[in-house]
């Protein structure tokens, strides 16, 4: 993206943040965007045929997720998560499908790119988040990631990712997908 003339004066009036000016909090770009879905498998599809996006890496009762069935999809930049319940036995079921209950089909999770999520949780929360999962790390055979959960007004939540030790195909627990 290029600057405008508007942009460059809206940044230095101080009614837009610069974003060569590094703030208090680093932060890297969205890491993903978790949609809740009745069915993750449909809506993968779909989003793959209609949006050109590739279904890079996949969870579920084959991967040892029991409860939960999700998709993920990528193009340069992007990266979409499609989780649907599979069953309502356990508490990532049920959080799942009371979601679905009450909102349908929607944004379940902002996960952000942080250099360090023990810092970035804690600055988050001193100053108001709340917190739904304190940093822990995450580990398979392609390494380990930093995860932190915080809930924000709205009912969005942001999981706080650091992956700088990961080269997986998402998350600990996924598996790579050939696609469909």
């Amino acid at each position: 993206m290029t600057d405008t003339a508007a942009e460059v004066t809206l940044f230095g009036a101080g009614l837009v943040p610069d974003p060569a000016e590094a703030g208090p909090l680093p932060m890297g770009r969205a890491d993903a965007v978790v949609f809740a879905v009745a069915d993750a498998e449909r809506a993968a599809r779909r989003y793959c045929a209609a949006l050109g996006l590739r279904c890079t890496a996949y969870a579920g009762p084959e991967t040892g997720e029991p409860e939960t069935l999700s998709y993920v999809l990528a193009a340069p930049g992007t990266r979409i998560v499609l989780t649907s319940p599979v069953r309502t036995t356990g508490p990532s079921g049920r959080e799942l499908a009371a979601y679905l209950d009450r909102h349908g089909d929607g944004v379940l999770d902002l996960a952000v790119s942080v250099p360090d999520a023990y810092y970035a949780y804690d600055y988050a929360v001193d100053r108001g988040a709340l917190s739904l999962a304190e940093p822990h790390e995450v580990r398979d055979d392609y390494g380990a990631v930093v995860l932190a959960t915080i809930g924000v007004p709205g009912g969005t939540r942001h999981t706080l990712v650091d992956r700088a030790g990961y080269v997986g195909p998402y998350l600990p627990g996924y598996v790579p997908c050939d696609g469909f």
